[in-house]
């Protein structure tokens, strides 16, 4: 029995001779948490279209449940899309708002279904309420009730969140990561927040200019970047370009890095992973001190090269001063090999 609810085969969409997605082969598991993350521009919007059916693939194929949506309108697929705007009818009250896809399908127990669905998104009660009465996240939670009150095979979400502020959004995310567990539907989520996909998301499609760079868990895609672009898009980094002997990398200027790459490489060693003080290591001047609550960064200077640390705020990086020189140092297994 196949597992995959959307496949994608060498997927390929052009807009005025730019190709917006260029050969993308994807399969996303059943009851999977997906994320399509990228900058603006790289794609992901589009491809959510398509697999919605509001535009239609130049060439490959995309399947819904093993079957080919080729030619297929949006309404006669099993999918159902939540948008950045809401999209609600501010001349129906919430209930009715809800209940618009169940007419069309003409689907039986239309108050039943539009009561459980407002009770999983947590709107319970809030039937005869005008959505112009409503605040953003309340918005946000009548479309995802009208997104999900048909019982979709997949829900499309295209960054439903970004017009939220931080405390609202988070608490909203929080919402959808269980709500898509107590429903066990495939959501397909779409976002530019490399944060928000990595707290969400079960995988990843990390996407750059129409093309996918790599997929993967959270995990994956954050500690083992599959090229530059990856490494520096998800998270921050500090970059060193060098010649390894397959002990060790000495970078143009100067620096040594433990390592057993050989020949020219780039490598990568996370701000987490680096300490202050750590006996050996590189000496460097610190420049800037950044207080971000839980945590701070520390921006180094160590003769034309910028270094990043970053730490929890446990007091001992509160001790340290601009304008003091220190040592950076790293373990040997932090550093990772890119290709160049």
């Amino acid at each position: 029995m196949d597992d995959h609810d959307v496949t994608l085969r060498s997927v390929t969409k052009t807009f005025g001779g730019r190709r917006a997605v260029d050969d993308v082969t994807l399969t996303i598991r059943r009851g999977e948490f997906f994320s399509l993350l990228g900058p603006s521009g790289c794609g992901k919007t589009t491809l959510m279209r398509m697999i919605a059916g509001f535009e239609s693939a130049d060439s490959g194929a995309i399947t819904l449940g093993g079957a080919d949506m080729a030619g297929v309108p949006p309404h006669r697929r099993d999918v159902n899309m939540v948008f950045q705007s809401y999209a609600l009818f501010p001349h129906l009250t919430v209930a009715e708002n809800v209940a618009f896809g169940l007419k069309i399908a003409k689907l039986d127990d239309v108050p039943g279904r539009v009561a459980r669905a407002l009770a999983k998104v947590n709107l319970g009660g809030y039937e005869k309420r005008s959505p112009t009465t409503l605040s953003g996240g309340e918005q946000q939670r009548v479309a995802l009730a009208r997104a999900i009150v048909t019982g979709p095979r997949v829900l499309l979400l295209d960054e439903p969140l970004s017009a939220l502020d931080l405390k609202l959004r988070k608490g909203l995310q929080e919402e959808l990561r269980r709500l898509q567990r107590d429903l066990a539907m495939t959501f397909i989520f779409v976002t530019h927040d490399q944060e928000e996909a990595l707290g969400m998301s079960d995988r990843i499609a990390l996407m750059n200019k129409g093309r996918v760079e790599q997929v993967g868990s959270p995990e994956e895609i954050y500690e083992r970047p599959a090229t530059r672009f990856a490494a520096e898009f998800v998270g921050s980094g500090n970059f060193f370009e060098g010649t390894g002997d397959g002990r060790t990398v000495r970078t143009k200027d100067g620096l040594s890095i433990e390592s057993a790459a050989s020949g020219d490489v780039t490598l990568l060693v996370r701000p987490e992973k680096m300490r202050l003080n750590g006996g050996q290591g590189v000496s460097a001047r610190v420049e800037e001190v950044l207080y971000q609550g839980a945590s701070m960064s520390i921006i180094l200077k160590a003769g034309e090269r910028r270094l990043l640390v970053e730490d929890a705020n446990d007091g001992a990086l509160a001790r340290v001063r601009v304008g003091e020189t220190t040592t950076v140092s790293w373990r040997p297994e932090d550093v990772l090999v890119l290709p160049r």
